[in-house]
């Protein structure tokens, strides 16, 4: 945890109290993320596994979304309709879109539109207006800009749609006032994993680079936090030695280059998610440096293969995205209901390497790999 910095400050907020504790403590051994070398007075504390949701809501777990027969028949006894107004385009969001579609089909409730928007808050405005002249009963989303947000959906909510929320709600919006509920992953364990996968690759030892994602988003925040306090705890020898931030996953392979560049001694970097890392990837068969792990989350085809073929990819966690887009339908039929739902849910992330990939993908995804992943 940067100690210095506004982004530090943005994302301490973001953790749970507990965890906080932990990061200040690995702020004050500033000798772990500016490559300098020297050992801290004491060894860091354990991290807190638990974790809260922007609002501070305890989360729960997954199942507590359920819906018996009668409720099922009232909803499907309607004519409802459902749109997704996505932050951005992903493997990740591909898959649960089509876990929420599957549990909407079952439900009768027609999907009428699905926008993303390149992680562009003014794009994510613009797509919720084109939503919303098709009337939808029920939408799902994630925030790209939390305090913008707040004014972009206020319409839906003034109109009496059911807002359900994967990961990041608008700022100052509450569950069972604005939004239905939040469906997520455990994004400690989730941080955790990504820190096993990298410490077992380097076998708990050589320096490491850092990117975090540089914006006041709560689930990247807290699950690029928990890969900090972990590394830091679980694997001592291991150094972050270089610590960068961006908002633009375009930028990362520029960024990765520079890193390795200037710390010619990197033998691991971490990503904040899948889309982001292909940079890293890229830059780092540029400079021939097939020596450089990379662990991230999500479950993406590029990587995957990459990392089937013995590239620099070691590790992927992935987020349980069928199971997160079947939560988010039953989240919105209890707003059509109007049953009160759990203020959080959450998936257990699963750690994925060569060996279970395609156990991983099937229980993530649904499907096999595709044939681009397999055939190397």
């Amino acid at each position: 945890m940067q100690s210095l910095n506004p982004v530090a400050r943005r994302h301490r907020g973001a953790i749970t109290a507990a965890a906080l504790v932990v990061a200040l403590a690995l702020g004050g051994c500033a000798s772990t993320t500016t490559g300098v070398d020297a050992t801290p007075e004491s060894p860091a504390a354990e991290p807190s596994l638990e974790f809260t949701g922007p609002n501070g809501e305890i989360p729960g777990a997954l199942d507590e979304l359920s819906l018996t027969a009668d409720e099922m028949s009232q909803i499907k006894d309607g004519t409802f309709t459902a749109a997704f107004v996505w932050h951005t385009s992903s493997e990740f969001v591909t898959a649960v879109e089509k876990g929420a579609t599957a549990e909407f089909d079952q439900l009768g409730i027609k999907v009428v539109a699905s926008t993303q928007a390149g992680f562009d808050a003014a794009t994510q405005a613009n797509n919720l207006q084109t939503v919303l002249a098709l009337n939808p009963d029920i939408i799902v989303a994630t925030a790209v800009d939390p305090t913008s947000a707040e004014a972009t959906f206020q319409p839906a909510v003034d109109a009496g749609v059911k807002l359900v929320i994967m990961t990041t709600p608008p700022a100052n919006y509450s569950a069972g006032d604005q939004f239905v509920s939040i469906v997520t992953e455990d994004l400690a364990a989730a941080g955790k994993l990504n820190a096993q996968l990298l410490g077992e690759a380097l076998g708990g030892t050589g320096e490491v680079g850092y990117m975090y994602h540089d914006a006041d988003f709560w689930f990247t925040n807290q699950r690029d936090e928990s890969f900090k306090a972990w590394t830091a705890f679980l694997y001592p020898d291991e150094k972050i030695v270089a610590e960068e931030g961006f908002t633009d996953e375009a930028k990362t392979q520029e960024i990765a280059a520079a890193m390795i560049a200037k710390h010619p001694d990197l033998k691991g970097i971490y990503v904040p998610w899948a889309t982001a890392a292909q940079g890293v990837v890229a830059a780092l068969r540029d400079a021939g440096r097939s020596d450089v792990k990379v662990v991230t989350n999500d479950l993406d085809t590029t990587l995957a293969a990459d990392m089937l073929s013995g590239g620099n990819v070691v590790g992927l966690v992935g987020n349980g995205s069928i199971g997160i887009g079947k939560g988010l339908a039953i989240a919105g039929a209890y707003g059509l209901l109007g049953k009160t739902a759990p203020e959080l849910v959450a998936s257990q992330p699963t750690g994925v390497t060569a060996d279970n990939l395609v156990e991983a993908w099937k229980a993530d995804y649904g499907t096999e790999p595709p044939a681009s992943v397999t055939n190397q």
